[in-house]
């Protein structure tokens, strides 16, 4: 279980058949995220869904009768995502373990674009803009596309409103401002750069990560040298210390990029005699991490053929106690001693690293229920193949598209009555199958007239 086994008690008494009955959810989800023999189906989770929410209402039932003060901690109730998972109630933790598992179910079997399933994701969302805020290490690239997802679960959310509990979508609405406000904050920590600043900024932030990526990897000490060079080409850039226009003057934000400059030299410095050791007090907790990235990693490049967005929960939940488990914002040892420099910034990496894949799993998962998937799939790669050839200047002759409208054909004729059918069940995604479809087929319909043009020429 991904959960602390051991749970207290909750405050108020009342509130004990709550959580037992919710972690019985918790663990019927499970066992269905476990569940390989068979895929997911919206049969499955929607009444798993509707418990949860009875257990939400019967919850707000009992906090509706306590004062504001002693009701901040509701995951359902709450207007912000200001309190951390280790700081909710039990009763509270046991919930949002059953929201985020159910938010993940959604993007598994196809309901990608309803409203449950934006609460996983604007959890992640959080988690990194949290950790941007900590750092001040970030460019406009990164809150660009997270401004992006965030305008679109916006748009979700909304269109969801007349299908879901008013308080759901209130919740939702709410951690997505939060997120948005974060944003906001961050974007204008961007915007004292001036002039030739920004893209100054960025470059460095990207030979930064390039630098942590090959310390948490084995590299060879010229790898790094690379990258330093790069660094000291940019120092080299500076005139009595500071960046100046092209008229002479110090640009707004000067002192800032300097500073990242400065963190960029004295990281290779530090990374290059380490050669990626970490100390024995911190070593376990460094595998684990490294670990995590490494699946994470994995699963970014082989996503279409072998994820399920419920494998997501565990990694979350693992990353979530290693990062809630530092004081101070420092990683500590069993003796209490909080960890060095080169440790906490290659244990941060680690962490921050593998929140970022997280989120491009879950931005990356397509509307189509994981049963419809196998198809999807190859129509995706079929596209992906006729585009190629057209762009190559398409075909000489009519017979070298037999392939491709062999296996067109074929995807075609596995439907029933026109809907894509596994056993009895109608996935869900039917229409982005059935669009990318009809796409390869004006595909090869444009390639083959092409071709017969060019053969009566």
């Amino acid at each position: 279980m991904a959960d602390t086994p051991t749970l207290p008690a909750p405050l108020d008494a009342r509130e004990q058949p709550i959580l037992d009955g919710l972690k019985r959810i918790r663990d019927e989800l499970t066992l269905l995220k476990s569940d390989r023999t068979s895929y997911v189906k919206s049969s499955d989770v929607m009444p798993l869904y509707d418990r949860v929410v009875e257990q939400v209402q019967l919850l707000n039932d009992i906090r509706a009768e306590k004062p504001e003060e002693e009701n901040q901690g509701a995951f359902p109730t709450a207007a912000c995502l200001t309190i951390t998972y280790s700081q909710a109630s039990t009763v509270d933790r046991v919930l949002d373990g059953c929201f985020q598992l159910l938010s993940l179910f959604f993007m598994t079997i196809g309901r990608n674009k309803e409203a449950p399933a934006a609460y996983a994701l604007t959890s992640t969302i959080r988690r990194l803009l949290d950790h941007l805020t900590e750092v001040d290490l970030y460019s406009e690239k990164d809150l660009e596309h997270i401004t992006h997802t965030l305008e679109r679960l916006r748009g979700m959310v909304k269109n969801s409103s007349d299908d879901y509990s008013p308080k759901l979508i209130t919740l939702l609405s709410n951690r997505i401002e939060v997120c948005q406000a974060s944003v906001t904050n961050l974007q204008n920590r961007l915007a004292r750069l001036c002039g030739d600043l920004p893209k100054i900024h960025e470059k460095l932030i990207s030979l930064l990560r390039s630098v942590s990526l090959a310390n948490t990897k084995t590299f060879q000490p010229s790898e790094v040298k690379k990258l330093q060079a790069q660094i000291k080409e940019l120092d080299a850039q500076r005139v009595n210390g500071k960046f100046v226009s092209a008229s002479g003057d110090i640009p707004a934000g000067n002192e800032q990029v300097c500073e990242l400059l400065e963190k960029c030299l004295l990281w290779s410095d530090i990374v290059l005699p380490r050669k990626g050791e970490i100390p024995e007090a911190f070593s376990s907790k460094y595998q684990v991490l490294v670990e995590i990235r490494n699946k994470l990693e994995k699963l970014s490049l082989t996503q279409a053929w072998s994820l399920r967005e419920t494998d997501l929960y565990d990694y979350q939940r693992q990353l979530d106690r290693i990062d809630e488990s530092r004081i101070d914002g420092n990683f500590v040892d069993a003796d209490g001693n909080f960890a060095e420099l080169y440790v906490q910034r290659t244990l941060l990496y680690l962490i921050r690293r593998s929140y970022g894949y997280i989120y491009f799993l879950m931005v990356s998962s397509e509307p189509v229920s994981e049963a419809l998937l196998p198809v999807f799939n190859q129509l995706q790669t079929l596209k992906r193949c006729l585009i190629e050839v057209k762009n190559s200047g398409g075909v000489s002759s009519p017979r070298e598209l037999y392939p491709y409208s062999m296996k067109l054909n074929s995807l075609d004729n596995m439907r029933v009555d026109g809907k894509f059918m596994v056993g009895k069940e109608i996935p869900e995604g039917q229409g982005s199958v059935i669009d990318l479809l009809s796409e390869c087929f004006d595909l090869n319909y444009e390639l083959r007239v092409a071709a017969e043009g060019e053969s009566e020429e």
